[in-house]
């Protein structure tokens, strides 16, 4: 017979293929650190309730800290025979002190353990994307501000739409970084709910104090049903849809970073150490970290298809199912956490071409919203000024040219409320000046919107 700490009911021992299936501890052993966090918490509570001694209480400590410290070191091997690390770290703590260490799980369940474990280690992954995050912004902020004056092409359906700069459209993506550094703090507070103290789905017989155990973990809420304490893992879910918003804006950054680095723009220039070549053709330059945010996006998603598709038909309370939970949720957190480092580094070493995203946004009649903004001025409806202009678009197809280099003559014979001054009003520059909305890309609106900006700590 094993020595399983649930081996009383069982005359049989589980089949090493059994063993191995069941096991989780080659993955789960990552949350050594807080099941031990958890357990020092448990057994002061367990001693301040008068259900261990002082001494008793000390003696987990203690023994706990050795074993944390000899995990780090490397100097322990884990079991599968005790499938997970809360199995793992019991058996170690009761061969070294005893019947001590085996009163520590009174009053708890490895259900409202491992629902500590996971939210302990979610507090920290999230503080540390958002501290990843927080970096990206500043090092954005500070590519916007040295890029107010580059004029590029703005778009839509990825054809040239209106002139704005740079500055402006590196900080739409400020915007998306930011609410994305909201979200993971929306996350946070519904992961900071206590579940230890729930026991298996019912609670305990036992008088504990789980508002202690809330303080001494760091928890600002205790999770008021333990049924539901230890059953759900919507928080879980939250942070997957966080971390699958967030690659989205990665990869859609990366996706046009990885248009505007080809030949066909030549818009930026990837810093060498970031991009990779051919095997075969000696001139490429590929721009392949890029290319791999955005391809690990997809992964991510399918985290958060994972872990939803474990959850939808479990009946409450635990059930085995709930122990895959943490392999996506591992892998997502990991995969952003190197995404955002990678990204912040590319983004501060990368090349702007600027001349060349001008030269662009002076081609493609980028410039036509603004000569029928100039006819509304003259006193003629938007709409029709609307056709007017596209009309002028269609001649200067056929005739290629550009709208201002038709003569004065030629645009009033598409309309007579046409004047010398309307080569000064559809300048590129002019154009993006000449926005006066709040949030537009006009240079003042940009200083602005680089003002307000605050980069979340």
């Amino acid at each position: 017979m094993s020595s399983k700490l649930w081996k009383g009911r069982f005359a049989k021992a589980a089949s090493s293929t059994a063993e191995e299936f069941n096991a989780s501890i080659q993955f789960d052993q990552r949350l050594y650190k807080q099941d031990i966090t958890g357990s020092i918490a448990h057994g002061k509570m367990l001693a301040k309730q008068g259900i261990l001694t002082g001494e008793e209480a000390t003696q987990i400590e203690e023994a706990l800290l050795q074993i944390l410290s000899e995990i780090e070191e490397g100097k322990i091997a884990f079991s599968i025979e005790q499938e997970d690390i809360h199995m793992n770290i019991e058996s170690i703590l009761t061969e070294r002190i005893g019947p001590a260490g085996k009163k520590l799980h009174t009053a708890r369940s490895r259900n409202d353990q491992v629902a500590v474990d996971i939210r302990l280690y979610l507090k920290e992954e999230i503080q540390r994307i958002q501290g990843l995050l927080s970096t990206l912004l500043e090092t954005l902020i500070d590519l916007a501000e040295k890029n107010q004056d580059t004029v590029m092409p703005g778009y839509t359906h990825l054809q040239r739409a209106q002139p704005v700069t740079l500055a402006y459209h590196l900080l739409a993506y400020c915007q998306m970084f930011s609410r994305d550094h909201q979200r993971f703090a929306d996350c946070f507070k519904r992961t900071d709910w206590l579940p230890l103290g729930s026991g298996a789905l019912a609670g305990t017989t036992y008088q504990t104090d789980r508002g202690y155990l809330a303080k001494e973990l760091d928890f600002a809420n205790i999770c008021p049903n333990a049924m539901d304490a230890v059953s759900d893992r919507d928080f879980a879910l939250e942070f997957l849809s966080c971390c699958s918003i967030t690659m989205m804006h990665l990869s859609r950054f990366c996706e046009e970073l990885i248009i505007w680095s080809s030949t066909e723009f030549n818009f930026i220039e990837m810093d060498d150490a970031f991009s990779t070549g051919s095997s075969i053709m000696p001139q490429k330059k590929n721009p392949d970290m890029a290319e791999l945010i955005r391809g690990k996006t997809g992964r991510v998603y399918g985290d958060l298809m994972t872990l939803l598709t474990i959850m939808k038909g479990l009946p409450l309370a635990y059930n085995k199912d709930m122990q895959e939970d943490k392999l996506p949720v591992f892998d997502a957190a990991d995969t952003l956490a190197d995404s955002l480092g990678i990204f912040t580094e590319m983004m501060a070493t990368i090349k702007v071409n600027g001349q060349i995203m001008e030269k662009a946004a002076k081609s493609g009649f980028m410039n036509a919203t603004d000569a029928a903004d100039y006819l509304v001025t003259k006193g003629i409806p938007f709409r029709d000024c609307h056709e007017i202009i596209g009309r002028i678009v269609l001649h200067c197809v056929q005739a290629g040219k550009a709208i201002e280099e038709l003569t004065l003559a030629e645009l009033q014979g598409f309309s007579p409320a046409f004047e010398e001054d309307i080569y000064e009003k559809i300048d590129i520059r002019a154009c993006i000046a000449a926005k006066k909305s709040q949030g537009s890309t006009s240079p003042e609106s940009v200083r602005q919107q680089l003002a307000d900006f605050k980069v979340p700590e």
